[in-house]
């Protein structure tokens, strides 16, 4: 059975950092992509960043370049998302997602990817 679980979400201050986590299981091979989206309150579903496995390459949307890194344990199949510098604009729930047909030019498009983790909620606030 193919499964995500994400954790790391809370509440943080601004200008402060979190570490979301996504366990990916099931998966037959290495050939897909882990997406990190998130989701505010009256917004739609917006690419954060993605790891492909297959290759190691990462994308980042642009607000969150130079403050979110993402990163890859294989062996324990585990994705992780460093988040820092996070502002209340970050506020949201963040879900893991994984893409078996992956294309790379798509990469933020909720419809590339096959199977979503529960969401974990992150807040921003002083």
């Amino acid at each position: 059975q193919l499964q995500l679980v994400e954790s790391g979400g809370g509440l943080v201050q601004p200008g402060g950092s979190l570490r979301l986590s996504c366990v990916a299981s099931g998966f037959p091979n290495n050939y897909y992509a882990i997406g990190w989206f998130r989701q505010a309150p009256g917004k739609e579903r917006e690419g954060v960043s993605c790891f492909s496995v297959g290759d190691g390459h990462t994308y980042y949307t642009d607000s969150v370049k130079g403050r979110f890194t993402i990163s890859r344990d294989n062996a324990e199949k585990m994705t992780y998302l460093q988040m820092d510098l996070l502002t209340p604009e970050d506020t949201a729930v963040y879900y893991c997602a994984a893409g078996l047909n992956f294309n790379s030019v798509n990469w933020f498009s909720p419809r590339m990817y096959d199977y979503w983790g529960q969401g974990t909620q992150v807040t921003v606030s002083s």
